[in-house]
């Protein structure tokens, strides 16, 4: 199976990606509104503020990356992406999380209204290396949600995400996984993975002596077969919930010659 937009044809597809991006850029503006900018981002060194400041510089990034522009960002390592974010809140001192809203909806907008025109296979340049537009698209969902996801916890209120969103997600998703391959956790690892996502398709992902592969299906038997809820499966991915929680509360399971791995398989992964 692949991870398809339901019930429309490839201009269907991207219009659903870009009403997902404008909604999501919209919502910022009713989470963050009236709130404290100075509220800490639990299990982090940002701040709510830090956090919207960080989304509006990323999506005019992205917007603009998408009119064509080239916009060195990082050499997608993680360590040059951390330098470049904390570059980039410097030089962006508006903390008010109102003000940061609204431009974090705009520019989501902008992103919109850029790339229409433009074809989705169109190559573009991205700090997490090349991909197409489209895909780029769905990069920026991925973000926003992942980051609005950190402000709905620190403030208490519902986060952005649901499986609808994280459908769209799956060609970023499946695209930046070898380039966030961890090196260091991955060294000599072989290993077929089977990656279900209830309701939305599944894919593997093959690694041959550190060296990660993803394809439709996978090349052998897998080793180790993983099912997992939506949310779940995209919160584990960007670094926000853990494996070993989602297995004990049965939004994970996993079978195969070598079910033990499951757990195993995200740490594999360094999200930048």
């Amino acid at each position: 199976m692949t991870f398809p937009f339901p019930q429309h044809g490839p201009g269907g597809a991207r219009a659903v990606l870009f009403e997902a991006v404008t909604a999501v850029g919209d919502e910022a503006v009713a989470l963050l509104a009236g709130c404290g900018g100075g509220t800490p981002i639990p299990g982090a060194e940002w701040t709510v503020a830090e956090v919207a400041a960080h989304l509006a510089m990323a999506n005019e990034l992205m917007a603009a990356l998408a009119a064509g522009e080239e916009r060195p960002y990082g050499d997608g390592t993680a360590g040059s992406l951390a330098a470049a974010n904390a570059a980039s809140l410097a030089a962006r001192p508006e903390r008010d999380p109102a003000v940061l809203a609204e431009e974090i909806a705009r520019r989501a907008r902008e992103f919109t209204a850029a790339a229409g025109p433009r074809g989705g296979t169109e190559p573009v340049l991205t700090p997490l290396g090349p991909m197409d537009l489209d895909t780029l698209g769905a990069y920026l969902l991925t973000h926003m949600l992942g980051h609005l996801y950190d402000i709905a916890v620190a403030l208490g209120r519902p986060h952005p995400i649901d499986r609808h969103r994280v459908g769209l997600t799956m060609p970023f998703l499946r695209t930046v996984m070898p380039r966030v391959t961890d090196a260091r956790a991955a060294a000599g690892h072989s290993a077929c993975y089977r990656l279900r996502v209830r309701g939305l398709g599944a894919f593997a992902v093959t690694f041959t002596d550190g060296a990660a592969v993803v394809s439709q299906e996978p090349p052998r038997r897998p080793d180790c077969t993983i099912l997992t809820e939506p949310v779940a499966f995209l919160l584990i991915a960007l670094g926000r919930y853990s494996a070993i929680d989602a297995l004990a509360r049965g939004k994970v399971l996993a079978w195969g010659r070598r079910p033990w791995l499951a757990p195993v398989f995200p740490g594999l992964f360094a999200a930048p």
